[in-house]
């Protein structure tokens, strides 16, 4: 076995035996690490999923995760994909843009206010948002670690009015989780991924993947793209040892991702008034 299969095989095992027990303080309440994956439509996030599944399962490349065939439907599964038994990848509906609208619904996704493997519906109504809200509460979610992933296509580039939308959402999304998300650029050989780089290192980024998806075309192993993957998973483990050498709340943790939804919603019912 060369140096780059031991290394290879010693960050596969690392991801696969990781445990929230193990932490500084242990579990202190969490179960379970949810990679929750967002962005643009068509930007790869499906393709990344199906990409971690095949590098870490070191078996036959399968199709898990299967694009969105219409930009236009109001309903999507917000489908779970289990890494290990401690790691699951979710992946949450695609927008076509980052407005108050359907930011609202991936907030609520990224608090874990929808729960995962069942048909939602979006919607604009303030009250059949609070509803839902309130709904949660009968069988709340708060043993989650939750990551957030955002998924960027180099070779799509963001307009002018995308990168504010993009800065607001990233913004939120650490005011949500207590942590900045990691960007995720795909197709990295079709475009200036150094320059997408710097745009979401100067929206406050702190770490930046660059990675090639395996596909159903193009799924021969490659020392570089297996890597890539590896890096990515094992990056976002790094960063939840970090968080996890201190003292949590998971309950009052989620309490404050409701409040901070709820006074999302309240704003975006007040300007749409107007």
């Amino acid at each position: 076995m060369d140096g780059y299969e031991r290394t290879v095989d010693r960050v596969r095992d690392y991801i696969l035996q990781f445990s929230l027990d193990n932490c500084a303080f242990g579990n202190q309440g969490y179960n379970r690490v949810l990679l929750q994956l967002f962005g643009y439509m068509g930007h790869g996030k499906s393709t990344l999923i199906n990409s971690c599944k095949y590098v870490l399962d070191d078996g036959e490349y399968r199709i898990y995760a299967k694009a969105s065939a219409s930009i236009s439907s109001v309903t999507f599964n917000r489908t779970a994909y289990p890494l290990t038994n401690i790691i699951t990848i979710v992946d949450n509906r695609g927008c076509s843009t980052f407005n108050a609208y359907e930011t609202g619904e991936i907030y609520a996704q990224l608090g874990n206010f929808i729960p995962l493997n069942e048909k939602v519906e979006w919607t604009n109504n303030y009250e059949d948002m609070i509803d839902r809200l309130e709904d949660s509460e009968m069988d709340p979610n708060f043993t989650d670690v939750t990551i957030p992933v955002f998924v960027y296509s180099v070779k799509k580039g963001l307009a002018e009015g995308e990168k504010k939308e993009t800065k607001e959402f990233i913004d939120n999304c650490r005011k949500m989780t207590g942590v900045y998300p990691i960007v995720v650029l795909t197709h990295k050989t079709y475009g200036d991924f150094l320059q997408a780089e710097r745009e979401f290192q100067l929206m406050g980024v702190e770490n930046v993947i660059k990675i090639e998806n395996y596909t159903k075309e193009d799924h021969g192993r490659t020392q570089g793209r297996h890597k890539e993957i590896l890096h990515f998973l094992y990056s976002i483990l790094e960063d939840v040892n970090f968080q996890m050498k201190y003292k949590r709340n998971p309950r009052k943790e989620r309490v404050e991702r409701k409040k901070f939804l709820l006074k999302f919603l309240h704003e975006r019912e007040v300007n749409q008034n107007l």
